[in-house]
């Protein structure tokens, strides 16, 4: 059985351990097992500690035999981005900045993991500080996607992505700014959640941008995701942004609510620059929703056109100053070339940065630069209301939003080396972040070659268990989460 435990949801395995058909250090080996055996070609890890894992599961056993088993994640192995704190490991946000940077405390959804008993399995590859579409901006170089190792898995979660998609983790986390949980969920065929900003704290995450950045799962199947979001959700008094919402049992209510919905199409999303195939399955997905009985309806957001350039204003500016902090004296890369304290920062920042990161800097610096704040920085916040308020418009009609989750499939490595082809690779996930919502991508088909597509569901805001029943609908009808990649 160890060999097949590492492709099962967590809600089987929760049945395999709590009737001791299997343990939890068996079940962390065998993953460790199928790491040590695939990771060399699809690099989701930047690194493990193969002991703590064994140690962590063996204490769940300990926990699960005198009968304080603490929940359904107790002995299960679930991989952390590396832009998420765990305490005594390394947290490098894929940066030679902070290369060898161990870090002092725990992230309050790594907290809140460990108190339910989950074994704290890696730290996985993200583009650098979370900035990119591919998972090929960082600085241990690029995570594949495991369906077709030439190919990028996504990002800047990529790594989170991966890991499960090649059976190296029984569920993932991620951080998602403008897509990067939905798109790398979508290229490689897993579930992805993007919760309600401020439903999931914010505490222990590096920060990219603070007011669009938000932890969430990856899981094999949307009941998982169900699992992995009840077990993170919640207020937290050390983030400021937390708000202070209920947390259901999202499992029960995912499978409580049946439908039927009214869903809305946003014509925006179904233009120029959509894949056929992806465009194909979505269709087919809208289909199959309007033959349950949902009523599907064709509504307008008018201010996409303006997400990206909203997005890339609002972000790199945030970015700028959240990064301004890594300046080679406190902590992080230190330049052996400088001189004197002028020099450590210039030096330290230029070599520990990658270019993608440098990009953004400068670009949120000079937004935020005397004279062109007003002109830049106030007016896209003015655009970012008025993009929000389209999402909310459209739910006077319609419960949720039904999308592509990414434009594309899965494309080569290299193939996107204009940043502007790669920005534009989250066109379809931008607009959910600076509207704060909660969005699903769950897998829809696959290319002709083989290639998985995702459908996006965008719900309204803290909603996430309409939203996991109305995935679970679409996946129950369909075998997309029983197909893995074969990796030689």
């Amino acid at each position: 059985m160890a060999d097949e435990l590492f492709f099962k949801p967590i809600a089987e395995l929760g049945a395999l351990l709590e009737t001791k058909a299997v343990s939890s250090v068996e079940l962390t080996r065998a993953v460790i097992a199928r790491t040590k055996a695939v990771d060399g070609r699809v690099r989701a890890f930047n690194s493990y500690d193969e002991a703590d894992a064994i140690a962590q599961a063996a204490a769940s056993d300990v926990r699960r035999a005198a009968g304080q088993a603490r929940g359904p994640l107790e002995g299960i192995p679930i991989g952390l981005k590396d832009v998420i704190s765990v305490a005594g490991q390394p947290l490098t946000a894929s940066s030679k900045m902070l290369a060898n940077f161990v870090s002092p405390y725990d992230a309050t959804v790594t907290a809140k993991l460990k108190g339910a008993g989950a074994v704290i399995w890696g730290r996985l590859n993200c583009d650098e500080f979370a900035m990119g579409s591919s998972t090929e901006n960082s600085a241990f170089g690029p995570t594949v996607n495991p369906w077709d190792l030439t190919r990028v898995p996504g990002g800047s979660s990529g790594g989170s992505s991966a890991a499960l998609a090649a059976g190296e983790a029984i569920a993932t986390l991620g951080s998602d700014t403008g897509g990067s949980i939905r798109q790398p969920a979508a290229l490689c065929g897993v579930v992805g959640l993007k919760p309600t900003y401020g439903l999931v704290s914010r505490y222990g995450l590096i920060a990219f941008a603070s007011s669009l950045d938000q932890i969430g799962p990856f899981a094999r199947t949307v009941e998982d995701a169900a699992i992995m979001l009840e077990a993170i959700a919640g207020h937290d008094p050390l983030d400021s942004t937390s708000f202070k919402a209920d947390v259901p049992d999202y499992r029960a209510e995912a499978k409580r609510h049946q439908g039927p919905w009214r869903l809305g199409i946003p014509k925006e999303y179904f233009g120029a620059g959509l894949d056929p195939e992806v465009n194909a399955a979505v269709e087919r997905a809208i289909a199959f929703y309007r033959a349950q009985g949902c009523e599907i309806k064709e509504v307008s957001l008018p201010h996409t056109q303006y997400c990206l350039d909203t997005y890339y204003i609002i972000a790199t500016a945030e970015a700028s100053s959240n990064l301004a902090r890594y300046d080679g004296i406190r902590y992080g890369h230190r330049s052996k070339e400088a001189k004197d304290a002028v020099d450590i920062y210039f030096k330290s920042r230029a070599e520990g940065f990658g270019p993608e990161v440098k990009r953004r800097i400068i670009l949120g610096t000079y937004v935020l630069s005397s004279g062109y704040y007003d002109a830049f920085y106030l007016r896209a916040q003015k655009v970012r209301t008025l993009i929000r308020q389209d999402f909310l418009n459209a739910y006077r009609e319609v419960d949720a939003l039904l999308t592509p989750t990414s434009p594309v499939p899965a494309f080569k490595l290299g193939e996107k080396s204009d940043p502007l082809a790669l920005y534009l690779c989250d066109i379809y996930t931008i607009g959910v972040n600076l509207a704060g919502l909660p969005a699903l991508s769950v897998p829809c088909g696959f290319t002709a070659g083989g290639l998985p597509i995702g459908l996006q569901l965008i719900g309204q805001p803290f909603a996430e268990a309409n939203l996991l029943a109305m995935a679970r609908v679409y996946e129950q009808a369909h075998d997309w989460r029983l197909k893995h990649p074969v990796l030689p």
